[in-house]
């Protein structure tokens, strides 16, 4: 199989553990970084060059897109998709994950269970937006972040004033939602790859520090989710229409509830709280993907020939 990772860097851990699995099993995998891509369309033809020279053909490609060339980096995903090639995430559902209101919104429509979540540009009624989500403890998340960091625990009515000031500076929007954590609920990642989970952790973020995502500084401990628990992860993914995602579940009160769901699960975290490849699962998906699409294009060709 002829696979490409898209990522700035292979010195990223998740990339260079995707190209080492790649690589274990036989593969020839190619790490491109999305930014150095030219798009190249004409007539029907569809092409692609990195480094001045033209891609050649591609069986699957893993996007692990940052954020701060999402735009670019998600052109280039598309672009691999107009030439047939199987996507391990596409273009639309790396994008909807990104839009955090977006992704919530999509899973409320479906049905799913979210934490109570406030959009809002004016923090001036601060206790209003504590009360409208269960009060204190709650996330922050800018919106639109463009590569800045973006989420922030707040335990206190103090707290979370400062963190509003911080993102109203930056001239973006936010929302405000309900997190509980500690002796009152769990704050749980689940990877999902394909149609199941295959690793699942318990995390205890640290509060008051505006940061990318919530892993930074967070310990993690490895859990056994319950049979719903495991099948709300799935779900979660698949609506937004993800093959490889992390999905984060709050547990509280008897109930778990979707807060987030990402398109590109960082494995670091995961692999050192479990002891277990994570790496290799989604590089077996991208096989069966692979076969079912040559299977699939088999089958239409036997058609056509009757």
């Amino acid at each position: 199989m002829h696979l490409v990772l898209l990522s700035r860097s292979r010195s990223i851990y998740s990339s260079r553990r995707l190209v080492e699995a790649a690589r274990h099993r036989g593969h020839h995998v190619r790490l491109l970084d999305p930014t150095d891509c030219e798009l190249v369309m004409a007539g029907r033809s569809v092409e692609i060059f990195h480094g001045g020279k033209k891609v050649g053909p591609v069986d699957a490609v893993i996007p692990r897109i940052a954020q701060s060339v999402a735009h670019y980096g998600l052109a280039v995903v598309e672009h691999f998709g107009l030439r047939g090639v199987v996507l391990i995430n596409d273009a639309g559902a790396i994008a909807q994950a990104r839009n955090k209101l977006r992704c919530l919104q999509a899973l409320a429509a479906r049905g799913l269970d979210i934490p109570a979540t406030v959009m809002a540009r004016d923090a001036s009624q601060i206790r209003e937006l504590v009360d409208r989500v269960g009060g204190v403890p709650v996330l922050v998340k800018l919106l639109q972040a463009n590569g800045r960091a973006g989420v922030m625990v707040c335990e206190s009515l103090e707290s979370l004033g400062a963190a509003l000031e911080t993102v109203l500076g930056l001239g973006h929007n936010f929302i405000v939602q309900q997190y509980v954590q500690g002796p009152r609920g769990r704050d749980l990642r689940a990877l999902v790859v394909g149609d199941r989970v295959v690793a699942a952790v318990r995390r205890r973020t640290r509060p008051g520090k505006l940061a990318r995502t919530l892993g930074r500084g967070a310990r993690f401990a490895e859990v056994a989710l319950g049979r719903e628990q495991v099948a709300l992860a799935v779900e979660s993914a698949r609506i937004i229409g993800l093959q490889v995602a992390a999905v984060d579940m709050i547990e509280a009160g008897g109930k778990t509830r979707v807060f987030e769901v990402n398109a590109s699960p960082a494995l670091e975290s995961l692999e050192a709280a479990t002891g277990r490849d994570l790496a290799g699962p989604i590089i077996e998906l991208a096989e069966r993907e692979v076969a079912a699409r040559a299977a699939a294009r088999g089958t239409r060709a036997a058609g056509g020939r009757r």
